[in-house]
């Protein structure tokens, strides 16, 4: 009996493992945060000297740095509040001796891991988009062939969303109601 409880807090306790991957997003955050400050001045410097095209294409790449690290932030705060976040305390929980520290989101309130996919796959079909939409404005210089596999690309990301929300929806909600 004792050993099974011991079992059950080491495999319980596993989940810690996941906060070096948690702060290794992190640390990707603040690249990408690095990234988004050079390239915004760099737009900057350069938006007198550059074609309308220039700039567009300037500013996809300041979207597609904000939406990644949305996808980020959302996969950090979503997984640690899911996976290691306390679980001895329900949300609710007015009596607890120690109240969360962590900032009331919204959406954290009524995450799922089957939301927390939706979330992902939905930023992951924006990001694909801006890249579509890129290799749009350069079609001139983009061979057919890679304007084919970037639609295919895209369109397997359409479907897998789809379907990741059509089963986030209806077969989950859908046992939640039979229980």
């Amino acid at each position: 009996m004792k050993s099974s409880r011991i079992l059950e807090q080491i495999v319980f306790g596993g989940r810690f493992l996941l906060l070096p991957m948690y702060l290794g997003l992190s640390v990707a955050l603040l690249v990408y945060s690095v990234r988004f400050i050079v390239q915004t001045v760099d737009l900057a410097w350069n938006s007198v000297s550059s074609s309308n095209t220039e700039v567009l294409i300037a500013v996809l790449h300041l979207l597609d740095i904000v939406m990644v690290s949305h996808l980020i932030v959302m996969i950090m705060i979503g997984g640690y509040v899911l996976f290691i976040g306390d679980f001895s305390k329900s949300a609710g929980d007015v009596d607890s001796p120690e109240p969360s520290r962590l900032p009331r989101l919204a959406w954290l309130g009524h995450i799922d891991p089957g939301a927390l996919k939706v979330k992902m796959s939905m930023s992951m079909l924006g990001v694909s988009s801006i890249h579509l939409l890129e290799a749009f404005v350069k079609a001139d210089s983009a061979s057919f062939d890679y304007l084919t596999k970037l639609i295919a690309v895209h369109l397997v990301i359409v479907v897998s969303t789809v379907a990741v929300a059509w089963v986030n929806r209806y077969a989950f909600q859908q046992g939640a109601k039979g229980h």
